[in-house]
């Protein structure tokens, strides 16, 4: 083992490795620091590069780019509140109230350092379990599987938001959209609402970007403020350093971390999705003070940026030795050990295990890289949250669709990616946690399949109660919902600024808890009609426990409403100040600019649209000359001809004018 260890090693510094490793390494940064693109796409782009390449700078390529994508995506997550990938959904509750804060640089700081010391930590102990962790991995079946996948969503859905009854119900929501299309076990088409576009699901990047992305920028929009609610002055000059010093003061937490991102990551197709909130949410339950946590508390930060880059070795253990993808990008990676002649199973630990080991330097090396070049560039990164929003709007906003368009390159990804932002602005407004929903969009496929597969290889449903693994992942579900309302994992005294899902606005939340129950309601006469058991069987499952649940939250929100009502004098004065609170009618504004951009797609095509929507958003909202507005739209227009034209080989929209 020492031998293949020091052989991987002395691979890895050979030239050209270490040169396509750093290639890999700045590659990736770009691609995980533009929401939309992710591991997996730098992935497909990157493999056709390799095929006459060796396997070892091969790797080192493909390796160095998506190991540091987990680096460079908390850029987005804690400057702009949206996931830059899946797995640093849980880094925007803590790092984007510190931006407002005035203190990305401590974000990026802390979040840098335990970067590299997860990768490499993950690495390590990766390297250190290869003989003894196989066993554990072979005692997971489908029954596991599912229960973990229920774990991640209930430790979502009790630690993102203020209330247990709304994170249950919106994973629940998202659990139910992953239903939409044909159904893999029967080939039925369900709920798509006659929609081609539908059939084969709803892809999650256009929903991630305009759930969480047109938000944050309509409140920049309205609110005319930086990103940052205090002075460059009053956020002082040693945030980097105060971050380091924070991973330091933590670093016991980092290293519990890096454990569970390396032994979460060897689970196939959960690791990524569930680690961070595992990370997350270990770190409020050892915390002794919690009243931070969703405000800006820098341990929830440090915690998911440390799991999901550890989790990235870890990931890929099932890869080499099962040939069990987790994620679509180890699904490419196995398609590159594929195409090398390499076989994924036991001789990629015992003939190729310099090779494997190679694999798992390159991604401790690329880690330790991407964190010194973030550090080095995270001072000017941070400047932009103390610029004014309007000039940030309209440039992120052009990134946010073109991401979007990256799912399938069609008009329906800007309608969902619209639809997801009404959404979420609303979500928002009422109190409602809008990370469940993206968890269950995640897993609810893979949930689906191992539901139908447990109850079928176990005939029904004993393997809940007697599988030890199965009970013991149902004890620690029920402990988190116990804690949770028990107040020891989330604290009581929260204010009504405290981060995701904290905002209490009944008046708001009321037509959105009704909305889900018409949803619901529609949803099981639809299922009820399902000829095959097979095709009802999980949507009926989610409606069961989901339609109860919304209906004592409509309850709820009724009662309040009624309250405040009584309190401001009438409804009509309520409604009035509850549709104020939100800025109801600057936010409506600002969604008949995105249709009027849509509009102009149609007509003249993105090349068009999007230029002019950034020329007419300075000009008309921003309030700035023509000079400016007019530089910046050919900028625009540059980077969407030249990068997702020309480098991506995107097809556009068909125009009326030029086809």
């Amino acid at each position: 083992m020492l031998e293949g260890l020091t052989a991987g090693l002395l691979l890895t510094f050979s030239w050209p490795t270490i040169g396509y490793l750093l290639l890999g390494v700045v590659l990736g940064m770009w691609i995980g620091a533009v929401p939309g693109l992710g591991g997996a796409v730098g992935l497909a782009l990157m493999l056709p590069f390799t095929f006459n390449m060796d396997p070892v700078p091969a790797f080192a390529l493909l390796l160095g780019m998506y190991a540091v994508t987990s680096t460079s995506d908390s850029i987005s997550s804690i400057m702009l509140g949206i996931p830059g990938t899946v797995a640093s959904q849980a880094t925007i509750l803590d790092g984007y109230p510190l931006a407002k804060k005035g203190q990305a640089a401590r974000a990026f700081g802390a979040t840098y350092t335990v970067s590299a010391f997860g990768g490499v930590l993950g690495a390590l102990l990766l390297a250190a379990s290869l003989p003894i962790i196989l066993p554990f991995i072979f005692a997971f079946g489908v029954p596991e599987f599912f229960m973990l996948s229920v774990l991640g969503l209930t430790m979502v859905g009790v630690l993102s938001g203020q209330s247990i009854l709304k994170g249950m119900c919106v994973a629940l929501f998202g659990l139910l959209l992953t239903t939409i299309g044909y159904a893999d076990a029967t080939g039925v088409p369900r709920f798509y609402l006659g929609a081609n576009y539908l059939l084969d699901g709803i892809p999650i990047i256009p929903i991630v970007l305009g759930l969480f992305g047109i938000p944050e920028l309509m409140e920049l929009a309205v609110k005319n403020t930086s990103i940052s609610r205090v002075s460059r002055d009053e956020s002082g000059d040693d945030g980097m350093w105060r971050g380091i010093k924070d991973a330091y003061v933590h670093r016991w937490l980092t290293v519990r971390c890096a454990l569970l991102g390396t032994y979460i990551g060897m689970i196939p197709g959960l690791g990524a999705a569930i680690v961070d909130w595992v990370a997350y949410g270990h770190a409020v339950q050892s915390a002794r003070d919690k009243s931070q946590f969703g405000k800006g508390d820098i341990r929830g930060v440090i915690a998911p940026e440390t799991a999901n880059n550890a989790h990235k070795a870890g990931a890929l253990i099932p890869t080499v030795a099962f040939g069990i993808p987790g994620s679509i990008g180890t699904a490419i990676l196995l398609g590159a050990l594929v195409i090398k002649g390499l076989r994924p199973g036991p001789d990629m630990l015992t003939v190729n295990l310099a090779l494997t080991f190679s694999m798992i330097w390159e991604i401790a090396l690329a880690n330790l890289l991407a964190a010194g070049l973030l550090m080095l560039l995270s001072r000017q990164i941070q400047k932009i949250a103390f610029l004014p929003g309007h000039l940030i709007v309209p440039g992120v906003m052009v990134v946010l669709l073109m991401g979007a368009w990256v799912a399938t390159n069609s008009m329906g990804d800007w309608w969902t990616c619209l639809a997801m932002g009404t959404l979420g602005y609303v979500m928002k407004q009422g109190g409602w946690p809008r990370p469940p929903l993206i968890l269950a969009l995640v897993l609810g496929g893979l949930m689906e399949n191992n539901l139908q597969l447990s109850t079928q290889i176990y005939n029904g449903y004993e393997w809940l109660y007697d599988r030890p693994v199965v009970v013991a992942i149902e004890l620690l579900i029920l402990l988190t919902i116990v804690l949770s309302v028990r107040g020891i994992i989330k604290p009581k005294d929260q204010s009504a600024q405290g981060g995701e899902g904290a905002s209490r606005n009944p008046l708001l939340s009321l037509p959105l808890a009704a909305g889900l129950t018409v949803v619901f309601l529609l949803a099981l006469w639809e299922s009820s009609g399902f000829q095959e058991t097979a095709t009802a069987q999980f949507p009926h499952a989610i409606l069961i426990v989901a339609i109860p649940l919304v209906l004592l939250i409509v309850v709820r929100d009724a009662v309040a409403c009624r309250k405040a009502a009584h309190d401001t004098g009438g409804m009509a004065i309520a409604i009035r100040s509850a549709f104020a609170r939100a800025d109801f009618g600057p936010s409506l504004l600002f969604i008949g600019y995105l249709l009027a951009m849509i509009a102009v797609t149609y007509i003249a095509g993105q090349l068009v649209a999007l230029p002019l929507f950034v020329a007419a958003y300075l000009l008309t909202w921003g309030g700035y000359k023509v000079p400016l507005a007019a530089g910046y739209a050919a900028a625009s227009f540059i980077v969407i001809w030249s990068f997702y034209g020309q480098l991506m080989n995107l097809l556009f929209h068909s125009s009326l004018l030029f086809g």
